[in-house]
Formats: C-alpha cells, sequence, structure tokens
C-alpha cells in the first residue's frame, strides 16, 4: 500500500511533465521594504524563467510590483490608502517594471510581451476570449506573456487586489489550461504548529480543507496585500481543473529549477482526486471560475440528484432557499443544506422573483409572476459542477 510520503514522492516526479507553466512571483521577493527593487534576486528569477523557455516550455510570468515600483520613482515611503494614489503609483511603476523586465530577458534572449487585466475583463465573455487568444497566440510564438493586475483602472480589485495577484494566477491558469501553478513567496510553504510551539513546513497536500486554511496566517506587508490563506484559495480553484500548484521561497536560488527535478521543497498540492472541473471547457469553465457570486441558492436532495446524477437543469421546485440579492443573469453558488458547494451557475430569474417561485412546480410560474420566460431558474447549459462527489 502507498503511503503518503510515496504520494508526495510520485506527484513530485510528475511535476517535470508541465509543459504549459504560470510562475506568480510576489512583491516582497521582487521589491525591497523601501520599495527599491531587489535587483539581484529579480535577475536570478528573470534567468530561471528564460531557462524554462529555452527548454521547450511555455512560460507565464504573473508579477506584482507596479504599485511599488511607483512608490519608488514618487518617493512614497508606504503604500498609499486611498484609490486615486494607489492608481497614481500604479500608472507611474507599471512602465518602469516593464522597461527593467524588458532589458533583463533580452539579456537572456527571451522576447516578453505585456497583459493587463482587470476582473472584469476575465468576467466579460468576449474580452475573456480576447485575452485567452492573445496569450496562447504569445506561447505559440515563443513569448513569455508578463501578467498584472490593471491597478491603474482597476476600481474595487485593487484595494482588496487580486490576493496580491494570487487569484489572477490562479485565474491564468484556468484561462489557458496550464499544466502547474508556481507561487513564489517570502516562506518555504504552508506551516502547521506543533506540541512544541514551533512549526513545520507542510510538504504535501491532498486537497486544501477548512483546516488546512485555518493553519494560514499572515495578511501581506506595507508592499503586498496576499498572505498564505490567498494562496491556497488560488491553490483550492486551481487544484479543481487538473493542475498541480506549488508554494515554495522565491529567495531561494534556483527554486524554480529544484520544483521541477521534484526536490522536496514547498508545499505541493496535489490536483483534486476527482478533477471534476477538468472537463470543463470553454463557456463552462468562464461560468465556473471568472465570476464572483453574487448570492446562492441552497437545494433539496431531489434536486441535488437531478443536477449530479442525472445531468439535469435546477427547477424551481427544488430550492429550498434563496441567499442574497441579484438579478437576472447573475452568477450564484448552488448548494445543500450543509453549505457545501455543487455547482455555480448563470440564474434566468432574479432573487425576488425565484423567491416568489422557489418550491413550487413550473406550470405554476406564470401564475405566480405573470409570464414563464422560462422553466429552469438554472439551465444546465449555464451550470457548471463543482463537485461531483457531492452532486
Amino acid at each position: 500500500m502507498s503511503t503518503i510520503n510515496d504520494i508526495s514522492a510520485t506527484a513530485r516526479q510528475e511535476l517535470a511533465q508541465a509543459r504549459r507553466i504560470v510562475v506568480k512571483i510576489g512583491s516582497r521577493i521582487l521589491v525591497q521594504n523601501s520599495g527599491r527593487p531587489e535587483m539581484r534576486r529579480i535577475r536570478s528569477l528573470v534567468r530561471e524563467l528564460a531557462k524554462l523557455r529555452q527548454t521547450g516550455r511555455e512560460v507565464v510570468f504573473v508579477t506584482s510590483g507596479a504599485i511599488g515600483a511607483g512608490m519608488e520613482v514618487l518617493g512614497m515611503k508606504r503604500r498609499p490608502t486611498n484609490l486615486p494614489e494607489l492608481q497614481m503609483a500604479a500608472a507611474v511603476g507599471q512602465s518602469r517594471l516593464m522597461t527593467r523586465y524588458d532589458k533583463l530577458f533580452a539579456r537572456e534572449r527571451c522576447k516578453i510581451g505585456q497583459v493587463l487585466l482587470t476582473y472584469d475583463d476575465l468576467k466579460h465573455r468576449s474580452r475573456h476570449l480576447n485575452a485567452r487568444n492573445t496569450m496562447l497566440t504569445m506561447l505559440s510564438a515563443g513569448v513569455i506573456p508578463i501578467v498584472n493586475e490593471n491597478d491603474a483602472v482597476a476600481v474595487d480589485e485593487i484595494l482588496a487586489k487580486f490576493g496580491d495577484n494570487d487569484l489572477l494566477a490562479s485565474l491564468v491558469v484556468h484561462l489557458i489550461n496550464a499544466d502547474l501553478l508556481i507561487i513564489l513567496t517570502t516562506t518555504d510553504g504552508l506551516h502547521e504548529p506543533m506540541a512544541s510551539g514551533r512549526s513545520r513546513r507542510v510538504t504535501f497536500l491532498e486537497s486544501v480543507t477548512p483546516k488546512v486554511l485555518a493553519m494560514a496566517s499572515g495578511k501581506g506587508s506595507a508592499l503586498s496585500t496576499g498572505g498564505m490563506a490567498t494562496k491556497l484559495e488560488a491553490a483550492q480553484a486551481v487544484a479543481k481543473t487538473g493542475a498541480a500548484i506549488v508554494i515554495a521561497d522565491g529567495r531561494q536560488s534556483g527554486i524554480i529549477g529544484k520544483i521541477l527535478a521534484g526536490e522536496d521543497t514547498g508545499t505541493l498540492i496535489r490536483p483534486a482526486a476527482d478533477q471534476c472541473a477538468e472537463s470543463l471547457t470553454g463557456r463552462k469553465r468562464w461560468i465556473a471560475f471568472f465570476h464572483k457570486p453574487q448570492g446562492a441558492l441552497i437545494i433539496d436532495d431531489g434536486a441535488r440528484r437531478a443536477i449530479g446524477r442525472d445531468g439535469k437543469s435546477l427547477l424551481p421546485i427544488g430550492i429550498k432557499k434563496v441567499d442574497g440579492e441579484f438579478e437576472t443573469g447573475a452568477a450564484v453558488d448552488i448548494k445543500i443544506a450543509d453549505q457545501t458547494l455543487i455547482a455555480r451557475g448563470l440564474v434566468s430569474y432574479s432573487s425576488r422573483d425565484i423567491r416568489l417561485i422557489q418550491g413550487r412546480r413550473t406550470d405554476a410560474i406564470a401564475g405566480i409572476l405573470g409570464a414563464a420566460n422560462y422553466e429552469e431558474v438554472v439551465h444546465r447549459d449555464n451550470m457548471a459542477i463543482m463537485n461531483a462527489a457531492d452532486a
């Protein structure tokens, strides 16, 4: 019988097979506390990324640091807290950041291209497809896309950020169907507390559970907004699609090469065992991962079986409760009574109308609402199953 150590060792050896890799490097790796760039480390990481590309792999580099670079130029000692100053720092710093990368990658004979994204870009279907097609074309041409959040125009995201671009990196994995996500930070992975009061590195995780999330601590720093919790949440989403994730110390020399060589470094999160979302392609993947749910529908056991076992749409009769306020077309989570997430979908009715028809047969909709535009609250074509084992 295989032990957890055997499974971990096998999973690490399989990382060498990854052909399309997303590498996210956090602000605290790239920028000093003063806001000045950590050039020696940046040069080293650029060489590693270039080496990956030169060995035939496709590489996407998700970077933070535009605001920090702008702070340096503007003489700011602390990260701004109001939106206009944050956007100003980002606008000033972004060109400086890319100029730096352009020079460093050119020395390694690698071509790069800038891709600036916001959550709205990825949620909007046509812009989502444009971003995907652009990045895939860049990769096929041997260009390394350098991805950052478009802080200069983002509104709510710039204050909450994408979790220091952790969430952004996970969305890029979904966008281009990557095999591996490497998140480089200032710790050597997740740590769990020991009875002695010290902690030890968690080398391998089968999955990201609520217990695992509870171990995460840290809220980032003056120059970054992400903590271990955001990294684990990003890993949780990525694992559903069949990609592996490694969270490791970006200050360690040769760290990317060590990860791909199967060395025991950082924390490895393996792809989800059922990989139920791996089969999601195109539009359903977009529904599953690129929308912020505006509410939730709590369903009964009959609806759960109809959705999971029989591949049916969600009808009003199976809905027990509506959480949140939302309009027609909004993305919502579909859950069972214990709050387990079953699916995510786009609703055919507003929260107000769903409350009026929940628990009722479809032939009663017209009499209640005055018209029955749809029989389904969430049509199967507008639904992505998130947890096949629980559906």
